[in-house]
Protein backbone atom coordinates (compact mmCIF):
# COMPACT_ATOMS: atom_id res chain seq x y z
CA UNK A 1 0.00 0.00 0.00
CA UNK A 2 1.32 3.58 -0.79
CA UNK A 3 1.06 4.25 3.54
CA UNK A 4 3.67 0.96 3.28
CA UNK A 5 5.84 2.50 0.78
CA UNK A 6 5.86 5.84 2.13
CA UNK A 7 7.79 4.70 5.31
CA UNK A 8 10.43 2.88 3.43
CA UNK A 9 11.32 5.56 1.59
CA UNK A 10 11.82 7.66 4.97
CA UNK A 11 13.79 4.89 6.29
CA UNK A 12 15.85 4.90 3.93
CA UNK A 13 16.23 9.19 3.58
CA UNK A 14 16.68 8.67 7.47
CA UNK A 15 19.70 6.37 7.02
CA UNK A 16 21.30 7.92 3.94
CA UNK A 17 21.22 11.68 5.69
CA UNK A 18 22.75 9.91 9.12
CA UNK A 19 25.56 8.21 6.64
CA UNK A 20 26.46 11.74 4.98
CA UNK A 21 26.14 13.50 8.09
CA UNK A 22 28.73 10.78 9.94
CA UNK A 23 31.10 10.72 6.83
CA UNK A 24 31.22 14.92 7.06
CA UNK A 25 31.67 14.81 10.87
CA UNK A 26 34.74 12.48 9.80
CA UNK A 27 36.50 14.61 7.47
CA UNK A 28 35.85 17.08 9.64
CA UNK A 29 37.48 15.88 12.08
CA UNK A 30 41.20 14.90 9.43
CA UNK A 31 41.08 18.22 8.18
CA UNK A 32 40.95 20.02 11.90
CA UNK A 33 43.61 17.13 12.77
CA UNK A 34 45.72 18.67 9.70
CA UNK A 35 45.11 22.17 10.51
CA UNK A 36 46.60 21.60 13.89
CA UNK A 37 49.85 19.74 13.02
CA UNK A 38 50.32 22.05 10.41
CA UNK A 39 49.65 25.37 12.57
CA UNK A 40 52.09 23.96 15.52
CA UNK A 41 54.96 22.94 13.40
CA UNK A 42 54.98 25.73 10.24
CA UNK A 43 55.67 28.70 12.13
CA UNK A 44 59.17 26.73 13.96
CA UNK A 45 59.95 25.87 11.12
CA UNK A 46 59.55 29.31 9.15
CA UNK A 47 61.14 30.75 11.74
CA UNK A 48 64.95 28.98 11.46
CA UNK A 49 64.90 30.43 7.91
CA UNK A 50 64.65 34.12 9.46
CA UNK A 51 68.45 34.64 9.54
CA UNK A 52 70.78 37.29 9.32
CA UNK A 53 74.60 37.12 8.65
CA UNK A 54 76.63 40.04 10.54
CA UNK A 55 79.22 40.76 13.16
CA UNK A 56 79.45 41.42 16.32
CA UNK A 57 81.57 43.94 17.82
CA UNK A 58 82.51 43.99 21.15
CA UNK A 59 83.00 47.27 23.39
CA UNK A 60 86.20 46.19 25.57
CA UNK A 61 88.40 45.17 22.85
CA UNK A 62 87.36 47.20 19.89
CA UNK A 63 87.29 43.57 17.02
CA UNK A 64 85.12 41.18 16.58
CA UNK A 65 83.22 38.02 18.29
CA UNK A 66 84.34 35.07 16.40
CA UNK A 67 83.52 31.38 16.90
CA UNK A 68 86.65 29.01 16.06
CA UNK A 69 85.13 25.77 16.75
CA UNK A 70 84.22 24.87 20.18
CA UNK A 71 86.62 28.03 21.53
CA UNK A 72 85.22 31.52 21.05
CA UNK A 73 86.68 34.83 21.41
CA UNK A 74 86.36 38.47 20.74
CA UNK A 75 89.48 39.30 18.92
CA UNK A 76 88.27 38.65 15.24
CA UNK A 77 89.26 40.88 12.21
CA UNK A 78 86.76 43.06 10.64
CA UNK A 79 85.44 40.85 7.69
CA UNK A 80 87.26 37.58 9.16
CA UNK A 81 85.79 34.95 7.77
CA UNK A 82 85.70 33.09 11.68
CA UNK A 83 84.05 36.39 12.66
CA UNK A 84 80.85 36.19 10.23
CA UNK A 85 77.83 34.98 12.17
CA UNK A 86 74.53 33.50 10.95
CA UNK A 87 71.79 34.74 13.49
CA UNK A 88 68.66 32.47 13.31
CA UNK A 89 65.50 33.82 15.26
CA UNK A 90 64.11 31.33 17.21
CA UNK A 91 60.42 32.76 17.63
CA UNK A 92 59.06 35.84 16.64
CA UNK A 93 60.74 37.63 18.95
CA UNK A 94 63.98 38.76 20.51
CA UNK A 95 65.57 35.12 20.52
CA UNK A 96 68.57 34.39 18.14
CA UNK A 97 70.62 31.18 17.95
CA UNK A 98 74.29 31.84 16.67
CA UNK A 99 76.49 29.76 14.41
CA UNK A 100 79.61 30.54 13.32
CA UNK A 101 79.69 30.48 9.11
CA UNK A 102 82.68 29.07 8.60
CA UNK A 103 82.66 27.01 11.61
CA UNK A 104 79.44 26.14 11.80
CA UNK A 105 79.47 25.60 15.44
CA UNK A 106 77.07 27.53 17.93
CA UNK A 107 77.81 30.06 20.64
CA UNK A 108 76.46 27.98 23.85
CA UNK A 109 76.10 28.97 27.53
CA UNK A 110 76.38 26.04 29.87
CA UNK A 111 75.23 25.36 33.58
CA UNK A 112 78.16 26.89 34.96
CA UNK A 113 78.39 30.09 32.73
CA UNK A 114 81.20 29.24 30.67
CA UNK A 115 80.81 29.94 26.48
CA UNK A 116 81.23 27.27 24.74
CA UNK A 117 80.77 25.76 21.01
CA UNK A 118 78.72 23.53 19.90
CA UNK A 119 77.64 22.03 16.46
CA UNK A 120 74.15 21.56 17.51
CA UNK A 121 72.64 24.13 18.77
CA UNK A 122 68.81 22.80 19.16
CA UNK A 123 69.65 23.24 23.17
CA UNK A 124 67.64 26.16 24.89
CA UNK A 125 71.73 26.81 26.61
CA UNK A 126 72.08 27.89 22.57
CA UNK A 127 69.32 30.70 22.43
CA UNK A 128 69.67 34.32 24.15
CA UNK A 129 67.40 37.44 24.33
CA UNK A 130 68.58 40.75 22.67
CA UNK A 131 68.03 43.64 24.82
CA UNK A 132 68.47 47.11 22.84
CA UNK A 133 70.38 49.28 25.51
CA UNK A 134 70.19 53.45 25.57
CA UNK A 135 73.90 53.57 24.39
CA UNK A 136 73.16 51.78 21.02
CA UNK A 137 74.51 48.87 22.19
CA UNK A 138 72.91 45.71 22.18
CA UNK A 139 73.31 42.73 25.38
CA UNK A 140 72.82 39.04 24.90
CA UNK A 141 71.25 37.57 27.95
CA UNK A 142 71.09 33.38 28.00
CA UNK A 143 67.04 32.35 27.67
CA UNK A 144 67.87 29.45 30.08
CA UNK A 145 70.39 30.95 32.68
CA UNK A 146 68.40 34.96 33.56
CA UNK A 147 71.02 37.17 34.03
CA UNK A 148 73.61 35.56 32.55
CA UNK A 149 75.08 37.23 29.78
CA UNK A 150 77.16 36.64 26.82
CA UNK A 151 80.83 38.62 27.25
CA UNK A 152 84.34 38.89 26.87
CA UNK A 153 87.22 40.43 28.97
CA UNK A 154 89.62 43.20 27.61
CA UNK A 155 91.80 40.40 26.33
CA UNK A 156 88.88 38.54 24.10
CA UNK A 157 88.04 35.46 26.52
CA UNK A 158 85.00 34.76 27.23
CA UNK A 159 83.80 35.74 31.17
CA UNK A 160 81.67 33.63 33.17
CA UNK A 161 77.72 34.39 32.81
CA UNK A 162 77.70 34.41 36.40
CA UNK A 163 79.71 36.96 36.67
CA UNK A 164 78.18 39.55 33.97
CA UNK A 165 75.61 42.32 34.28
CA UNK A 166 74.11 44.64 32.08
CA UNK A 167 75.96 47.34 32.89
CA UNK A 168 78.97 45.82 32.20
CA UNK A 169 80.93 46.99 28.90
CA UNK A 170 82.15 43.52 28.24
CA UNK A 171 78.83 42.33 27.12
CA UNK A 172 78.24 45.36 25.15
CA UNK A 173 77.96 44.91 21.58
CA UNK A 174 77.45 46.27 17.84
CA UNK A 175 75.63 44.58 15.10
CA UNK A 176 78.47 45.01 11.86
CA UNK A 177 78.17 44.40 8.67
CA UNK A 178 80.37 42.38 6.95
CA UNK A 179 83.30 44.35 5.97
CA UNK A 180 82.93 45.65 2.24
CA UNK A 181 79.14 45.22 2.09
CA UNK A 182 75.98 47.51 3.00
CA UNK A 183 72.74 46.78 3.33
CA UNK A 184 70.68 50.17 2.26
CA UNK A 185 67.62 48.83 3.80
CA UNK A 186 69.28 47.80 7.15
CA UNK A 187 72.09 49.93 7.52
CA UNK A 188 70.55 52.63 10.21
CA UNK A 189 70.49 49.53 12.03
CA UNK A 190 74.26 48.97 12.04
CA UNK A 191 77.34 51.05 13.04
CA UNK A 192 80.17 51.63 11.79
CA UNK A 193 83.34 52.07 14.18
CA UNK A 194 86.72 53.45 12.98
CA UNK A 195 89.44 55.44 14.31
CA UNK A 196 88.76 58.21 12.34
CA UNK A 197 84.65 58.40 13.24
CA UNK A 198 86.70 58.22 17.26
CA UNK A 199 88.30 61.37 16.02
CA UNK A 200 85.79 63.00 14.08
CA UNK A 201 83.65 62.34 17.37
CA UNK A 202 86.20 63.71 19.99
CA UNK A 203 86.74 66.73 17.91
CA UNK A 204 83.99 67.73 17.06
CA UNK A 205 82.97 70.87 18.23
CA UNK A 206 80.47 72.18 20.14
CA UNK A 207 77.99 75.44 18.75
CA UNK A 208 77.06 78.23 20.69
CA UNK A 209 74.01 78.79 21.03
CA UNK A 210 73.07 82.38 20.14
Amino acid sequence: SAVLVNMVLYCCLTWLKSWFDLQESQQSSTDFRFYIENHTRNPDDLSRKQVRIYQLYSRTTGKHVQILGKKINANGDDGGKYALLVVETETFGSHIRIKGKESEYYICMNKNGKIIGKLDGRNEECVFVEEFLENNYTALVSAKYKGWYLGFNRKGKPKKGSRTAQTQQEVHFMKRNPKGTVDPLEEFRFTTVTKRTRRARRLRPNHAVS
